[in-house]
């Protein structure tokens, strides 16, 4: 049972960064990290869940949805069995909770794709 847990959230003002990490433990035997699709999702209040970036297993490639437009950046370190989310210039429209994913499986855009989920870690982007 693969458990996710996020941290590195906070209030940060516009135009600031921000580095997310999601730490994960209790992989199913014989699977270490890289054989997880592990994805970046948040949701702001009132509005519908949306995805950020992802990993991929294996190879670990990374995908981005275009309307992230560049200030996003996923990350693994399977050392410390962590994949970080880098947000640079951040906006007020940034503010969401955001939640890691993971799956046995390549990444998806759909996050009823995943079936392991973390509690997720508030991000506030205010003066």
């Amino acid at each position: 049972q693969l458990q996710l847990v996020e941290s590195g959230g906070g209030l940060v003002q516009p135009g600031g960064s921000l580095r997310l990490s999601c730490a994960a433990s209790g992989f199913t035997s014989g699977y270490t990290l890289p054989y997880y699709a592990i994805g970046w999702f948040r949701q702001a209040p009132g509005k519908e869940r949306e995805g950020v970036a992802c990993i991929s297993d294996r190879d670990g490639s990374t995908y981005y949805p275009d309307s992230m437009k560049g200030r996003f950046t996923i990350s693994r370190d399977d050392a410390k069995n962590t994949v970080y989310l880098q947000i640079d210039s951040l906006k007020p429209e940034d503010t969401a909770v955001y939640s890691c994913a993971g799956r046995l499986r390549s990444c998806s855009e759909y996050g009823w794709a995943y079936n392991y989920w973390g509690q997720g870690t508030q991000v506030t982007v205010s003066v």
